[in-house]
C-alpha cells in the first residue's frame, strides 16, 4: 500500500500498532492537542504502521533503520519534503509517546534527518498592490462590507485564514482596539488594530452582519458571516480574496497567507523588530519569522543590482 495522505482506517492495523496509537491520541487529548493536529498524527501514524507491520515489525522492535526507510521510500514515491518532514515529526511524536509510557527506551525517530524542503520565499505583494486591493472594495452591499473587514482586518493582523473564520464577537475589543486570536498550539495572542480596519469592523458589525445573521440562529458567535448566515469557511475567504483580486489586478495567486507575509515584510520594512514580527504572527520559533529577512535580502540586492554602478 503506498504511502498517501489519504486516511484508512485504524481498524486495519496490528493490535500492538493499534494500541500504541490509541495510547499517543489519548496523550493528544490529554495535552488538548487541535483536532486538525490529532487527525494529522492519525494518519500519518497509520501509514507508517500498516507498512511496518506488514513486515512483521512491532513499535517496540522499530529502528532509526527502518524509519530511515521509510522516509527514502516516500521520496522515491515523489512525495514533497514539506509532506515527509510533517509524517517524520508524527512519528517522532508517536515514539516520544512511546518512551514516556516506559515501553521503549530510545526514540528511533529522532536519530533520523529531516528531509530538507526547498527554500521558497514567501509572496509578497506591494503597499501599492494591498491598498489597491482594500482600497477597491467599494462596502457598498452587505457582502462587500463584511469582506472590506475581512482583508483589512487579515491584512492589519497578519491572521491565518484558519484564525480569521475562528474570530469570535468576543474577539473584538472596541475599545482596546485589539483582537483575540488564537493560533496554532492552542496558543492566544492580543493583536492591535490599525485605524481603517477598526472602522471597516465597525460598519460590517453595525451595518451588515445583522442583517446577514440568520434569525434562528440569533446567538450565533463567530464575527464573519456568510450570505446565509452561517460562519465562514477558509475556502469561503480563499475564493472571496481570489474575486477582489482579479478584479483589482492583483498578480494571480494572491492568497489569505500572501496578506499574511506582507504584514510581516512591510513590518520589516518599516523597522519592526524580529522579536515583535515574531510575536504578533505567533511563530513558537524565531527561526520561523527569519525567512521574511531573506525577503529584505533579495529585495535589497534587486535593488542594488538595478542602481549600483559597478553592480
Amino acid at each position: 500500500m503506498g504511502a498517501t495522505d489519504t486516511a484508512a482506517p485504524t481498524a486495519q492495523l496490528a493490535p500492538g500498532w493499534q494500541q500504541a496509537l490509541e495510547l499517543l491520541e489519548a496523550d493528544l487529548k490529554r495535552r488538548d492537542a487541535a483536532a486538525k493536529t490529532c487527525r494529522a498524527y492519525r494518519v500519518d501514524v497509520s501509514q507508517f504502521a500498516r507498512w511496518a507491520g506488514a513486515q512483521g515489525v512491532t513499535p517496540e522492535t522499530v529502528d532509526p533503520k527502518l524509519v530511515r526507510r521509510y522516509i527514502a521510500r516516500l521520496s522515491e514515491q515523489h512525495i514533497a519534503p514539506s509532506t515527509s518532514a510533517r509524517k517524520l515529526a508524527s512519528l517522532r511524536a508517536f515514539f516520544s509517546s512511546q518512551r514516556e509510557h516506559g515501553l521503549i527506551v530510545h526514540n528511533p525517530a529522532d536519530l533520523v534527518s529531516t528531509p530538507r524542503r526547498a527554500a521558497h520565499l514567501p509572496k509578497v505583494l506591494k503597499v501599492s498592490e494591498i491598498s489597491g486591493l482594500l482600497d477597491g472594495i467599494p462596502a457598498a452591499t452587505l457582502l462587500e462590507k463584511r469582506d472590506q473587514a475581512l482583508f483589512e482586518l487579515a491584512y492589519a493582523c497578519g491572521l491565518r485564514a484558519e484564525e480569521l473564520v475562528s474570530l469570535a464577537l468576543t474577539d473584538v475589543d472596541h475599545d482596546g482596539e485589539q483582537l483575540r486570536v488564537e493560533g496554532k498550539g492552542r496558543k492566544t495572542r492580543f493583536l492591535p488594530v490599525g485605524e481603517q480596519a477598526t472602522a471597516a469592523m465597525r460598519l460590517y458589525l453595525d451595518s451588515s452582519r445583522p442583517k446577514l445573521l440568520d434569525p434562528a440562529r440569533k446567538d450565533e458567535p463567530a464575527l464573519f458571516l456568510s450570505k446565509s448566515g452561517r460562519p465562514l469557511g477558509t475556502g469561503d475567504v480563499r475564493r472571496r480574496l481570489r474575486v477582489w483580486s482579479a478584479r483589482v489586478g492583483l498578480p494571480v495567486g494572491a492568497s489569505p497567507h500572501a496578506l499574511r507575509h506582507s504584514f510581516a515584510t512591510h513590518l520589516l520594512d518599516g523597522g519592526a523588530d524580529l522579536r515583535a514580527i515574531q510575536e504578533l504572527l505567533g511563530h513558537a520559533s524565531i527561526s520561523t519569522t527569519q525567512v521574511y529577512t531573506r525577503v529584505e535580502s533579495a529585495r535589497l540586492r534587486s535593488a542594488y543590482a538595478r542602481s549600483h554602478p559597478r553592480a
